[in-house]
Parts: C-alpha cells; structure tokens; sequence
C-alpha cells in the first residue's frame, strides 16, 4: 500500500555496460518500469542510481517508460505473460500483487542473486516479509521474488499553521486525537484529509481496527495463520468507528468520490489540518508544502501500516536479466540509500550518520521504532487477489451512508473467502 497514483517524468535515459547480457537479450538495454514521482525521495534516488548504472555500463539504454501504480497494478499479469515484459519494475508487495505473480510464474526466482550478492543482510525481519513467498504465493517464507531497497509506514501528518490559527492543541493520545478532531469540527474545518475512490479511506478503517489488535490478529488476516473473525472487536470498532467519523464530518462524505492525488494535493494547499497516510507523501510535502508542517505516530496503536517498500521484480520473460540484477545492487548501495534518507525517504541500508536532515531522521526514528517493536502491520487489501477493489468499492459506502457497518463487514468477509487459500 503502500501505494502511490504518481508517474514517473521521463524518457529515455541513456546509460551503459562493460559486460554481455543475457543469451535471450542484447545486453545493451534494460527496460525500466518505476511509478515514483521525480520530486518524491525514491524518485530522486533512482535518477542518481541511473547516472551511477551509466558509469559503469558504458553502452547500454535504459528505457524507462511512463507507468501510473494504478496501470501497473490492473496489467501486471497482462503484460508479463506477453513479449512486452521489462527487464526490471518496481511492483506493489504483498499476496494479492507480487505473491499472486510469482504462483502464476510470471516473476524470476531472485533467491541465488540474493545468496550471491547478499541484499538480504541489511533488511529487518519484518522488512524481508514481503520479499518472500511460498508456493501458494503466501508471504513471508519460499524464494525471493522481489528486493526493497526502502520502506514505509504510515503516520499522521499535521498542518502547523491551521493548529495554530485554530488554536488546537497537537495530540500525543488518542484522547487527545479525537478531541482536536471536535475542536476543529466544532470551528467549521473538516480535520481529515481522506479519499475513498482509491486509498486512504479504507487505511483509516484498517489503523482503527490495529489499534484493537495485535500480532497474531494481522497473521491470521495477513498470512493465513488462523481464522480471521470479520466481526471481532477490532474490526467493528473500526468500522463503526469510522463511520461514526464520517457522521461527525470529521471525514468528508463528498470524500467517497475523491483519489489519494485529491488527497495529498488538499493537504498541500492548507485545505485539511490533518491526513493520514504513507511515508511516501514525505518528499513531495518537503518540497510542496508553503505551512509549515510535522507528523506524529498514530496515538494509541502499537500497530501501524508498513512493510518494506515496493519491490524491484525481474519478471521471467526479462530479455536482460544481468543488466536489471546490476541495477538492483546499485540502489541497494550506500550513496543511494543515504541520498534516499535524505530526501525523505526511509533506506535500508543508509549511514545513520549520513542522514542530516531533521525532520528525515525523525521519520527514520519513528520507522525504527515501528520495526524493533514488531509493529508493522502490512496493508488491508494484500491478503487476496482483487481485494484492494472490494475495500475500495465497500469503504465507498460507508462514506456514503448507504451501506451500515454490518454489512460492510460481511462483504468483506465474503469477498476475503473467496480468494484465500483453500485447505
């Protein structure tokens, strides 16, 4: 999730190599998908990784195409299974993305490069989760289908200048949280920033739901490791607090219509106090943002939305495979992940030291904090095939009104069993 609608700018980039490529391939070009926007901190880092790849491939054309994550995400299995594939893209993780194209066959078993090139080391645990999948194309154990060389997680960020003209008091607690939810309200200012036709609408309902949960609750839904119960305590409280939230207007009912550019663009533009969403939005905001702005962790939840970043993917019909496995080792290397942390992104194999600016070490700190303490929960809509749609689709309801939160929990609940595994 996460998960951005931004397209990369750009053409074609010309950069080269000293070695062969692959017996199927030229050897001269590698075909380069990303989605990240030029301003946002992977953005940056993968345009120095192309000039870094050009000097140590003299020779050979990186293509980098213009792809939305929305376009990729509907065509992946599309594309790949034609003689259209890329040599490397970056691709949304998780069972129902990434763990659904490695069971179709559609991705290249990265495990040897792996052993061989030892990207494994510097990843957490929790990071490493969505790297991998079985047979059943379940994450967290079997080969290594994809490499994140970043990671993200979700927080609340908070427009300064708006808490002060309003004179709202920044939360440290949930209480605290929801009173300036009603203190705003109360002043005429919707205080969440949401979007319903894509995400976050339904990543508001999910940390709702965490903040009643824990570690064997996000397993059980995540990784099939026990039976989730769509009517527990976690999940009504999340959906009946939700849409409670909307009643109150502290999410906007004309939200259900919106997508997440809507979103971050409102926040950006001083029209919301508040917006929870991914560390992805953190660069973009830096350089964007006219108020000054901060973020804080979600109160009251040991739990959040994280994981690795997006993967890097060598799909099996990759005409030039030891060009794509070159550049994955490139951003994976310290001047990349420290240029990364720097401009707001969370590395994985960054100096602590070399991250210099503030308000990106707090982000890393609070990532940290996340990860030591077992606190990434992964996305709603990863543990099935088609799933982000049904989240979308039913949240859309609860914003709307027409639908209650029993009866969003059952089609869930119905859409979730239809594709989890069987047996």
């Amino acid at each position: 999730m996460a998960v951005l609608a931004a397209v990369l700018a750009g053409a074609l980039v010309m950069a080269g190599c000293g070695g062969g490529g692959d017996e199927a391939g030229d050897g001269r070009t590698l075909k380069l998908w990303h989605y990240e926007a030029p301003n946002s901190a992977m953005g940056i880092a993968w345009k120095q990784a192309i000039e870094e790849f050009k000097k140590s491939h003299p020779g050979v054309t990186v293509k980098v195409e213009e792809k939305g994550f929305e376009q990729v995400q509907k065509t992946a299995s599309m594309v790949l299974n034609s003689g259209d594939a890329p040599d490397l893209m970056e691709y949304n993780k998780g069972n129902a993305t990434a763990g659904l194209l490695s069971r179709q066959g559609l991705l290249t078993d990265l495990t040897p490069e792996v052993t061989k090139r030892g990207w494994d080391k510097p990843l957490s645990e929790g990071v490493r989760t969505t790297s991998r999948y079985d047979a059943q194309g379940v994450m967290g154990s079997g080969n290594w289908y994809g490499i994140p060389n970043y990671a993200e997680y979700t927080m609340v960020f908070y427009n300064k200048a708006l808490f002060d003209r309003y004179r709202v008091k920044v939360p440290a607690t949930f209480d605290e949280f929801t009173a300036a939810l009603k203190a705003f309200r109360a002043k005429g200012v919707t205080p969440l920033a949401s979007a319903g036709a894509e995400y976050p609408a339904h990543q508001y309902l999910y940390q709702l739901a965490l903040s009643r949960a824990d570690r064997s609750w996000v397993d059980a839904y995540e990784r099939y490791e026990g039976e989730p119960d769509f009517h527990d305590a976690a999940w009504t409280y999340g959906a009946t607090t939700f849409a409670d939230w909307v009643k109150k207007g502290y999410i906007a009912r004309s939200s259900s219509g919106a997508k997440a550019e809507d979103a971050g663009a409102s926040f950006i533009a001083g029209k919301y106090p508040m917006f929870f969403s991914g560390s992805w939005w953190f660069g973009r905001f830096r350089s964007e943002m006219k108020d000054q702005w901060g973020t804080f962790r979600w109160p009251g939840s040991r739990l959040t939305l994280g994981s690795g970043g997006n993967l890097w993917v060598v799909p099996k019909g990759a005409k030039n495979k030891k060009l794509a496995y070159d550049f994955i080792d490139i951003t994976m290397k310290k001047g990349i992940q420290n240029t990364l942390g720097n401009h707001g992104g969370v590395p994985v194999a960054a100096d602590a030291s070399a991250i210099t600016d503030p308000k990106s070490k707090a982000l890393i700190q609070d990532f940290t904090a996340y990860s030591e303490g077992d606190g990434l929960a992964f996305y709603p809509d990863w543990p099935v095939p088609g799933f982000y749609d049904t989240l979308v689709s039913e949240t859309q309801k609860l914003i709307s009104g027409s639908a209650e939160p029993d009866a969003y929990l059952d089609a869930l609940e119905k859409a979730y069993d239809a594709g989890a595994p069987k047996g």
